[in-house]
């Protein structure tokens, strides 16, 4: 009976460490909205996202602060796109990542499928840190132009979606 107890302990913990490493929440910063029935819209649109847990808008910054669900794999590009759909643009997309138990080398780190380049980054992060998305489409232009001016090339060993991210 101990040994199943002290096994099952141990699964949990693994588990438990496994599921620290994940994407928590955002905040979105979008040009254009000017009115509470855009910014009732926009909300709709990504609430409906299967990976969006919550969405509370703040009509005086532009913002929107996303919740992420517990375990699902986010897809910036999806939020994004949500956006553009309504009319409007990004202007910062700044998420919130669990480090803990994430393995970055080369200033890159895996997560969900993708890969993420850590653009400037002195050392690797560890515990919650926010991070920029800088991509096209993501970011404005004068972002994703300086810090997508110092990609060189492009590292085929990159896995899924390859995003560029800030600290």
């Amino acid at each position: 009976m101990t040994k199943a107890i002290t096994t099952f302990t141990i699964l949990v913990l693994l588990t438990v460490g496994a599921a620290h490493a994940q994407f928590i929440k955002a905040e979105l910063q979008i040009n254009g909205i000017n009115c509470a029935l855009c910014a009732t819209a926009t909300t709709k649109q990504l609430k409906a996202l299967p990976f969006v847990s919550d969405v509370k808008a703040d009509l005086i910054r532009n913002t929107y602060l996303i919740t992420f669900k517990d375990g699902e794999q986010v897809d910036f590009d999806l939020l994004g796109k949500k956006v553009k759909d309504q009319g409007f643009f990004v202007s910062v997309l700044k998420a919130t990542f669990n480090f803990t138990n994430v393995k970055v080398a080369d200033n890159r780190f895996s997560y969900a499928g993708d890969t993420f380049q850590l653009m400037n980054a002195s050392k690797a992060p560890e515990g919650i840190i926010d991070v920029v998305i800088v991509d096209r489409g993501l970011a404005p232009k004068s972002v994703s132009k300086k810090y997508l001016g110092q990609v060189a090339e492009v590292n085929s060993t990159a896995t899924g979606r390859l995003y560029h991210v800030a600290i």
